[in-house]
């Protein structure tokens, strides 16, 4: 749809890669064979940072060629010249039909931590406001708060949802936040898939929560719900635009398959006017010309004055293009599906060992591609190197409390997961 972005000349296109058959999508051996992961290993640790497939680092090979043979030229035709040719827009664009959004309610990041710092930095709380959060956060998520907390003041309170995950369920979840909200809470910061034990949080329930909480306060009082969204993006069939949050920010380097460095903050309509930048922007005219008139930029805060600006790794950002048409093709439903079978085979599994305490609920309405787990008698990163040693590569959780850290994904296999299964066994 968007493959063909270029006006600048750009010389004789990369070498295409021929040993490479073009993608079967309904065929699950077609779609591993478009990544250049290493034969040798089963690679179970796909919420970490994505292997691209042959259709995003085609495009990134062809505008980086671009950029080394005419810098200036191929910057300035597809950044700056014409608003129908800046290529950013139409990865704006490509986000957006993901999302179930506009395209002028993305702000471009290159992280989910980017993104959130962005929406806390640019939220102001008065001193007699808080931030509602919980025990459950990545270090990122909640440095983000901290920062933004010694900043504008206000303060931050965290409480638990579920205590394992035979307790996660959306009433007792929905319950404890409703319990927990006060009238000086002013933004509620959830992520949607923990990555210390793998819960997935029922976003829709908590939203409709704030949705009817917010009827009954002010408009300078009203909840701001944010979500740190990156483990749920692209292994989740639901839009983001549907989940009822007003911020949402995720990498497109994870789930998505995107390039490197690459991320997105979602909004809803109207929101951004709340946003104060932070860093200048070269994807918006407004800013500059203020700059250039010595004013004020004039009107609302949107989306594009929130992009940070400077020179980034375009040929990464613009490859997000082929990256949303690589999963578009496969089809998000059926994504969903396989990652949510090739992890129930791992719980399924998991379970049956005496020794195996699971963080993860088995049930795939509380769960998505991460799979958590403790092992009686072994560390976590001794479980890791074992595996390691087996040519199976798993991940030891970095929170307080470590955990073995799984994550089965669409370059994954049945056989995968046995294998992995088979190794886990010999712990017992």
């Amino acid at each position: 749809m968007f493959a063909g972005v270029v006006n600048a000349q750009v010389g004789q296109a990369p070498v295409k890669d021929e040993t490479v058959a073009t993608l079967d999508p309904a065929d699950w051996a077609s779609v591993r064979a478009q990544f250049k992961l290493s034969p040798e290993f089963v690679h179970i640790s796909n919420f970490f940072l994505a292997s691209n497939p042959k259709p995003v680092s085609d495009a990134m090979a062809r505008h980086r060629q671009a950029f080394d043979e005419n810098p200036y030229t191929y910057l300035e035709d597809n950044m700056f010249a014409k608003p129908e040719d800046m290529v950013w827009r139409k990865v704006c664009a490509a986000a957006a039909e993901y999302t179930g959004g506009r395209a002028e309610d993305i702000a471009l990041t290159t992280s989910t931590t980017q993104g959130l710092a962005m929406i806390y930095n640019g939220l102001k709380l008065r001193p007699d406001q808080e931030i509602l959060t919980t025990h459950h956060e990545w270090y990122t998520h909640d440095e983000a708060m901290r920062l933004a907390v010694v900043k504008w003041g206000g303060s931050i309170r965290r409480i638990d949802l579920y205590e394992g995950p035979e307790d996660v369920s959306t009433d007792a979840i929905v319950a404890r936040i409703e319990a927990a909200i006060k009238p000086s809470t002013r933004i509620l910061a959830m992520t949607w898939v923990h990555s210390g034990t793998g819960v997935r949080l029922p976003l829709k329930d908590i939203g409709a929560l704030v949705t009817r909480l917010n009827r009954d306060r002010a408009e300078a009082d009203q909840i701001i719900y944010v979500i740190d969204g990156v483990h749920g993006f692209g292994c989740s069939e639901a839009q983001v635009a549907s989940l009822g949050c007003d911020f949402f920010s995720a990498g497109t380097h994870k789930w998505i398959l995107g390039p490197h460095g690459t991320g997105l903050v979602w909004a809803r309509e109207g929101q951004w006017a709340q946003i104060t930048p932070t860093i200048p922007t070269i994807m918006a005219a407004e800013p500059g010309n203020a700059w250039r008139q010595q004013r004020d930029p004039q009107g609302e805060t949107q989306a594009a004055w929130v992009s940070p600006g400077g020179f980034l790794a375009f040929e990464n950002q613009w490859g997000v293009i082929e990256a949303f048409e690589f999963v578009k093709k496969i089809g998000r439903k059926r994504i969903a599906d396989r990652i949510a079978a090739l992890n129930g085979q791992l719980k399924e599994g998991l379970a049956k060992l005496p020794n195996v305490h699971l963080h993860t609920p088995r049930s795939a309405e509380f769960s998505a591609g991460i799979v958590c787990c403790d092992v009686k008698g072994w560390t976590p990163k001794d479980v890791v190197a074992k595996l390691k040693a087996q040519k199976i590569i798993a991940s030891a959780t970095p929170y307080r409390h470590s955990t073995v850290r799984f994550s089965a994904g669409i370059i994954n296999t049945p056989e995968d997961i046995e294998k992995t299964l088979k190794v886990m066994r010999t712990l017992a």
